[in-house]
């Protein structure tokens, strides 16, 4: 299910409030231009085949980042439902500003404030027990259908100057290109860009937990490039940019939702009510929705909360890449020996009392080897060599863990290939992947190294090794057996 959704609400107002000004008119326009951008976006991920950009926010980040969003929501709705209005532009100010109406009496000064708390509280209540008692009911269309029922009955707005919705505009909006400056289409990239990211990641955990469900292949840039389109409409059609909703999908699902055919029942319904219908939501209160919108956005507090949402994004993406940087820098390493009675080569540190063959390293590198490592990787095999009990004529890399060698790896491989080659020491690899010798290949260090040094196995180097030296060694399989 896809639709405007309260995780974009934080980034959509980030980017059109400080360009609107105060013109709700011209809000709108920036927020169909907004979806128009989020749209174009999503379609250039998708016919690219970029969609492995959601790689980069990892599951952790992600939900702290739309925990942040959602606190960042939860407090903009409060002051709705205690009866005042906040003006801050960020997070602590918002803060400051709600706890400062709370401390001077804003709230029980206006006998407005008892009936909206008390709608909010209950619109909460209901939303939250239908959502742990009865799941198949609608509980948001109950607390707000409630809460509608009773102001209009009570006729609450008149007597105690509850804000409500009120009539909604008849008729369907005209499709139109937002008439912008070209300073203010530019001014919303950024925001559009983190919208389209928030986008990525919530079709992509939704679209992969219903593909395990389901059985059914989804393909990710498929689903952008649906996504962008359905922003690109939305835009045309004066709305907000949409996402697919954590929300709305899972309680579909539950209602018996089967197809994309629930999607256009609801746009039909929502057609409808404009067309003929338009003063249904004439006493909906505003703390009703607050609560609708708090009660779906109860999380905990990030970095997002503080910093932006917008900045949030950029966070995000840079804590995923540190993080990957961190366990690829430093890798772990082992120098391999022989154990007995355990088939292949272990890690000596673990186990201690594993055997060394006289003359030959055998070093297992746990990464890939980049940029970031190459200079570390250079510095453990010239420290493996010089602290062998045994002077050195042989190192094996056991490069099964290596899955990718950039170009700057491939400048420390020759050049370490030529510091061991002056030390009289031959540098090998084993059970390294074809794509990573096509890259040395290209790197032109494949030959630089010989094909020969090339070792299917760990325990093949080591038979080469023992035919063209002549040292003393018996491995326990060779042994007789008691």
């Amino acid at each position: 299910m896809t639709g405007p959704d309260s995780a974009l609400v934080a980034l959509i107002a980030a980017s059109v409030i400080p360009l609107a000004h105060g013109n709700a008119s011209h809000a709108l326009a920036l927020a169909g231009a907004l979806a128009l951008l989020s749209g174009a976006i999503c379609i250039v991920v998708g016919v690219l085949k970029l969609g492995f950009v959601t790689d980069l926010l990892s599951v952790p980040i992600r939900y702290g980042y739309l925990n942040g969003i959602m606190l960042t929501i939860v407090i903009g709705q409060t002051p709705k439902l205690l009866g005042f209005q906040v003006h801050g532009e960020s997070f602590l100010q918002e803060m400051r500003e709600l706890a400062s109406g709370i401390v001077s009496g804003k709230v029980n000064e206006v006998a407005v404030a008892i009936g909206v708390s008390a709608i909010g509280v209950s619109a909460i209540g209901v939303i939250v027990a239908c959502r742990q008692w009865m799941p198949k009911v609608p509980g948001v269309l109950v607390a707000v259908s409630g809460a509608t029922i009773a102001v209009a009955v009570l006729d609450l707005a008149n007597r105690f100057g509850l804000t409500v919705v009120g009539s909604v505009p008849q008729g369907l909006p005209a499709p139109r290109i937002p008439a912008l400056a070209l300073d203010e289409w530019l001014a919303l990239l950024g925001g559009a860009a983190a919208i389209a990211l928030v986008s990525f990641t919530d079709i992509s955990v939704l679209s992969r937990t219903y593909e395990l469900r389901s059985g059914a292949p989804v393909d990710r840039n498929q689903e952008f490039v649906a996504l962008g389109l359905a922003n690109i409409a939305a835009g045309i059609a004066q709305g907000l940019a949409v996402s697919a909703s954590g929300s709305r999908t899972p309680v579909a699902k539950a209602a018996g939702a089967k197809t994309q055919v629930t999607g256009v029942i609801a746009a039909l319904i929502v057609a409808g009510l404009l067309l003929f219908a338009p003063n249904a939501l004439r006493d909906m209160p505003q703390a009703a929705l607050a609560a609708v919108v708090i009660a779906a956005c109860l999380g905990l507090l990030e970095m997002v909360a503080l910093l932006g949402v917008v900045s949030g994004i950029g966070i995000a993406l840079g804590l995923a890449i540190l993080a990957f940087l961190w366990r690829a820098w430093p890798p772990y390493s082992a120098v391999l020996g022989r154990v007995e009675r355990i088939k292949g080569y272990h890690d000596i540190v673990r186990h201690p009392e594993a055997r060394r063959i006289p003359g030959l390293v055998l070093l297992r590198w746990d990464a890939p080897l980049f940029f970031a490592n190459a200079e570390i990787f250079r510095e453990r095999v010239l420290a493996a060599v010089r602290e062998a009990p045994t002077k050195t004529a042989w190192i094996v890399i056991a490069a099964e863990p290596v899955s990718d060698i950039d170009v700057t790896a491939a400048d420390t491989l020759a050049r370490l290939h030529d510091e061991l080659r002056e030390s009289s020491v031959t540098l090998c690899f084993a059970e390294l992947k074809g794509p990573v010798k096509d890259s040395l290949m290209h790197y032109d260090i494949f030959d630089l190294i010989g094909e020969q040094n090339f070792v299917p196995t760990i325990g093949q180097a080591v038979d080469r090794y023992l035919e063209s030296h002549a040292v003393e060694w018996l491995d326990w399989e060779d042994k007789p057996q008691p």
